[in-house]
């Protein structure tokens, strides 16, 4: 299966399986390349926050025109810092950020649930490693990543640049299918090198 990138550069689609990663600096327009990611293309998609609540997620995609009618959330934060919560049908918890066992099950159960094209965002995993260590972060990259290719489905995992050191960044890269890295001024480089 093959799925539409919305991103101004070079390749203008992906098979299913592929996993991307997205550089960016602290403060970036990660939520355009976030939302154009999601919102073309999909059947299906699932945001896995770990920057910000349910409610923020739904503010982010009704700002940028994104079809919530598609979008399954799953906050991370709210039960941790004890935030009224509202679970549906398309809303669902865990009980923190580093709760990787939680994210891999929900996950998989979304992918088994949902049928046609599914995307997946991953915001962020630099958020997941400040909660858990990096090598567990890392593992549970891993873990994500084989769902994609399981169920044909592609993600785009968030990653900021000037929080980790070249060495993370650099580990994290090899995980990948391809690499998007935004700079400041909101220039974007995509390489498809593909996994190391």
């Amino acid at each position: 299966m093959e799925y539409t990138l919305a991103i101004d550069e070079e390749p203008e689609t992906i098979p299913g399986g592929t996993g991307l990663l997205l550089l960016h600096p602290s403060i970036g327009e990660t939520d355009r390349i976030d939302t154009d990611f999601l919102k073309v293309d999909t059947d299906h998609f699932l945001v896995i926050s770990t920057r910000t609540t349910a409610r923020e997620v739904e503010q982010k995609l009704e700002h940028y025109d994104v079809d919530e009618s598609r979008a399954d959330i799953l906050d991370t934060l709210s039960v941790d810092r004890g935030y009224s919560r509202r679970p549906s049908d398309r809303v669902h918890y865990v009980a923190a950020p580093d709760d990787l066992d939680g994210i891999l099950t929900k996950t998989r159960a979304f992918l088994e649930t949902h049928d046609g094209k599914r995307r997946i965002s991953v915001d962020s995993l630099t958020e997941m490693a400040y909660y858990a260590d990096e090598d567990r972060v890392h593992d549970a990259t891993e873990a994500l990543l084989d769902l994609l290719a399981e169920f044909d489905a592609v993600g785009l995992f968030h990653l900021s640049k000037e929080v980790h050191d070249e060495e993370t960044l650099q580990r994290f890269r090899k995980l990948f299918d391809g690499v998007i890295d935004l700079d400041v001024d909101g220039n974007v480089d995509v390489d498809f090198a593909g996994r190391a």
